[in-house]
């Protein structure tokens, strides 16, 4: 009678540890799976991995709409190793001709750079693809960094050309869908989708900006300085690097 009650206790504890993961659901429509959350002041700190070590994600607290236990791992997730975003966003940019910080832009407003990260209306990964995007893009895993990064690269070079290197128009539909840009013949008046094309375009002006001010520091003696092209907030230049 010990011996099973001892394993009983076994069991339970096994089985608490088996839920410990959480789902945020976050007010713009995705979610990120983490292990375990602390609250730093105004802001959430998502925990991705039960080790001590391990990465996060600070979160303002104000944009998570709730907490829920997390389904199983996801079987396309496989690999252990160390994820290089940075050689991955650049290997699709070269591949794609889409500027390397616009990609890199878009993934930290789609993601946060997690590519676990798995929306409530089913989008996946870094560049939350959803399913039958990533299907016609040739995706089969979602979650591998480097397959979604280049299919996601892919769609944006797409919507790039579609909208003639209009960076506002391309944002608008890979956020909300090609449909709706030509519905309302530019940006859907969605708060989402206006809050979700600011977001990007300041964070890819803000690394351009960054650049410029390295390249100004020291000066170059017989060689032009580059000029890296600044997104606008109607229709920017071409973020393609053809």
């Amino acid at each position: 009678m010990r011996k099973f009650l001892q394993l009983g206790f076994l069991g339970l504890l096994m089985a608490s540890q088996m839920y410990a993961a959480e789902i945020a659901n976050l007010r713009n429509g995705f979610s990120i799976r983490h292990e375990r959350h602390e609250v730093v002041g105004d802001t959430t700190r998502l925990y991705l991995s039960a080790e001590p070590s391990s990465g996060y994600v600070d979160v303002p607290s104000a944009q998570i709409e709730n907490f829920e236990p997390a389904p199983p791992e996801p079987q396309a997730v496989t690999s252990q190793a160390p994820v290089d975003l940075s050689a991955i966003v650049s290997e699709a940019s070269t591949r794609s001709q889409v500027d390397a910080d616009f990609i890199a832009s878009v993934i930290r407003a789609e993601s946060g750079n997690n590519p676990r990260a798995i929306s409530r209306k089913g989008a996946q990964g870094l560049m939350q693809l959803m399913p039958g995007t990533a299907g016609k893009l040739g995706v089969k895993n979602s979650f591998d960094p480097a397959e979604n990064v280049d299919g996601g690269a892919r769609y944006l070079r797409e919507l790039l050309l579609l909208y003639n290197n209009d960076m506002v128009k391309a944002l608008a539909a890979y956020n909300a869908g090609p449909q709706r840009v030509q519905q309302y013949k530019g940006v859907p008046p969605y708060h989402e989708t206006h809050a979700y094309v600011a977001r990007v375009i300041n964070d890819y002006n803000r690394k351009k900006l960054a650049q410029r001010k390295r390249q100004r520091k020291p000066p170059v003696q017989g060689a032009a300085a580059g000029k890296p092209e600044i997104a606008q907030s109607a229709t920017g230049p071409a973020a393609g690097t053809e």
